[in-house]
């Protein structure tokens, strides 16, 4: 079930031939991860199974982006809107353990401030297993993968997979720069600017892993920069969406002033966070 051994399973393919039939062999592995993850939250309610979902349902994402020249757009958005819902879902105990963390490295949660947001997060967990139940995760993702081999396998034309990797990684990699000099010259609060340098720098390192035995040695030279970026911009954003999160549930502790002094350092710990991120612009 670990996500990483999609990547290792990814690179043991032959990377030879055409990108519309190699399609199935960069996304199976991916739904695979996903569906064991679901089966395994019914019986066993980790927050870490639903995260190990949340990135799988990103990687399938990026990978759609990637093979977007090639597929219907409709149908193309379609399916990211739903693996962003399924994340989203997914998503939301993690926001809450996080949230716990950070409280605890910078306020006094002791007592029954920790016992209420522990409450809340089992109730998010709940809801999370519970929407994820409803969705039907296994039909959806399956359909996905049937439709867009279909439409791949009955195109007229055919890509070189070579050429076609390398070319989307070249778009990944102009959008990151533009993102990255939007992000500089943006002002310090504009914390939006950031995020969307976080998320065209992970969208670049899930396109590098997928395709990298096609690739030439420049365009993967920039994980290790890649990786490193992503942990501070990621850092910058588990303390923005702690915040935002608190904001939206401030009745979770029955004291004001405590609710009042833990969004105050949040705040604080935000700008720490967004100068360290700015270092790397």
């Amino acid at each position: 079930m670990k996500v990483e051994a999609n990547t290792e399973a990814s690179r043991a393919l032959p990377h030879d031939g055409t990108a519309e039939a190699h399609f199935s062999h960069y996304a199976a592995p991916l739904i695979d991860g996903a569906l064991a993850c679901a089966a395994a939250l019914r019986a066993n309610p980790d927050a870490e199974v639903l995260h190990k979902l949340r990135v799988s349902l990103r990687r399938l994402r990026s990978l759609l982006w990637a093979y977007r020249p090639l597929l219907d757009d409709t149908f193309d958005a379609q399916q990211r809107a739903l693996f962003k819902f399924f994340a989203s879902a997914a998503g939301k105990t993690r926001d809450w353990d996080i949230l716990i963390s950070l409280l605890e490295e910078t306020t006094d949660t002791q007592g029954q401030p920790r016992e209420a947001l522990e409450t809340a997060r089992t109730k998010s967990l709940d809801a999370s297993r519970e929407t994820l139940a409803h969705a039907n995760v296994k039909s959806a993702l399956r359909d996905a993968l049937k439709e867009a081999n279909r439409e791949l396998n009955t195109a007229h034309d055919r890509t070189p997979l070579s050429k076609f990797a390398r070319n989307r990684l070249a778009s990944a990699q102009k959008s990151m720069k533009k993102r990255m000099k939007r992000a500089a010259h943006a002002k310090r609060s504009d914390y939006a600017s950031y995020h969307e340098v976080r998320k065209a720098g992970k969208k670049l390192r899930y396109l590098i892993e997928f395709f990298e035995p096609v690739l030439k040695k420049k365009q993967v030279k920039s994980v290790s920069s890649l990786k490193k970026l992503q942990k501070r911009f990621g850092e910058l954003n588990d303390v923005v969406a702690s915040e935002q999160l608190l904001r939206d549930n401030q009745s979770v502790f029955s004291d004001e002033a405590l609710t009042a002094r833990a969004l105050d350092s949040l705040a604080k710990e935000r700008k720490r966070r967004m100068r360290a991120a700015a270092n790397l612009l």
